[in-house]
């Protein structure tokens, strides 16, 4: 008769089982040659300012269609490896406005001008200060944009999910806002600018394709962002969230905590950030602003993110 192993033994074998699915799923597609590193909990004390942000935006899915679900298996391993915030609100609907909101602060009243989503021409555009024009540097990478700071929509290209071009004063969005496979030799040469703004295209972003596509892509590209020379040196963070939910009847969002249509997942990578770490804290998209400020050293808050709650101690950034 075959020994059975201790009731310890077994659970510590459970464990080992667990943390070795949940290491190939955060690898991406390639996980046979090799165990990866937990990107999250490596370090106890976050940097006073960071070297890089990046932010990625995914589209239309409030946080129940996300969280948990079996369709998107890798977003849920790095929740469980790196932070989520529970209570995250999107700040009004459709998509133009909240990508406005996040990198200008701009109030609810002033982003009614963007609403319904619109190219960057005439009333559709704002003089207002971004976070592009107070980062240190910056690029935003468009996935199937076929030319640099293209202000119209092209096959799987949404002006509506790009920002820099809404932003008449950001005299350098020819040079900085770029196709996405810019970002592969940013990451190679190392010269990942302080903030970077990433968009996937609309299949890739769930807007037009499944929950399971868009978790795929990140699949493949969030590892990229991980094995960097940016984030192994412990001053980059990574921010994934929504655009905004689906469902509801509300375009005031921001502290809307009954409304499904408000309420987006957004996940914390970051060296520092504790493996496992939830936040019910009510954030919202001014938080990520102001968060990002912070983290890049800067004071001079735009707009609403100058009251909203920071989100640096609830994740340890």
């Amino acid at each position: 008769m075959e020994c059975q192993p201790k009731r310890g033994a077994r659970k510590l074998e459970r464990r080992a089982i667990v943390a070795l699915v949940g290491g190939l799923l955060l690898m991406g597609p390639r996980a046979e040659s090799g165990a990866a590193p937990a990107p999250c909990g490596t370090q106890a004390t976050p940097p006073a300012t960071y070297s890089h942000v990046v932010w990625i935006w995914m589209e239309n899915h409030s946080y129940g269609k996300i969280v948990g679900s079996s369709s998107a298996p890798y977003i849920n391993s790095l929740i469980a490896n790196c932070g989520l915030a529970t209570n995250y609100h999107n700040v009004s609907h459709p998509s133009l406005p909240n990508y406005i909101a996040a990198t200008s602060g701009l109030s609810l009243g002033g982003l009614r001008r963007f609403d319904p989503d619109c190219d960057p021409t005439g009333r559709c555009t704002t003089r207002r200060p971004s976070l592009f024009s107070r980062a240190a540097g910056w690029h935003a990478y468009e996935e199937s944009m076929p030319s640099n700071c293209l202000g119209q929509d092209s096959g799987q290209y949404a002006v509506r999910h790009n920002p820099p071009p809404y932003y008449t004063r950001l005299h350098d969005c020819a040079l900085n806002d770029v196709p996405y496979t810019q970002l592969q030799t940013d990451l190679q040469a190392n010269t990942l600018p302080a903030f970077a703004f990433i968009t996937p295209n609309v299949c890739n972003d769930m807007h037009n394709c499944s929950v399971a596509q868009g978790d795929a892509w990140l699949q493949a590209e969030v590892p990229k962002l991980l094995a960097s020379a940016a984030y192994q040196s412990g001053t980059m963070a990574l921010f994934i969230t929504w655009d905004e939910g689906t469902g509801g009847s509300s375009n005031d969002c921001a502290t809307n905590t009954s409304d499904v249509g408000c309420h987006v997942a957004t996940i914390m990578v970051s060296p520092s950030t504790p493996k496992g770490s939830t936040s019910a804290v009510l954030f919202n998209h001014y938080s990520l602003l102001r968060t990002t400020q912070e983290m890049l050293g800067s004071r001079r808050f735009l707009g609403k993110a100058g009251r909203a709650t920071s989100m640096r101690p609830a994740f340890n950034l």
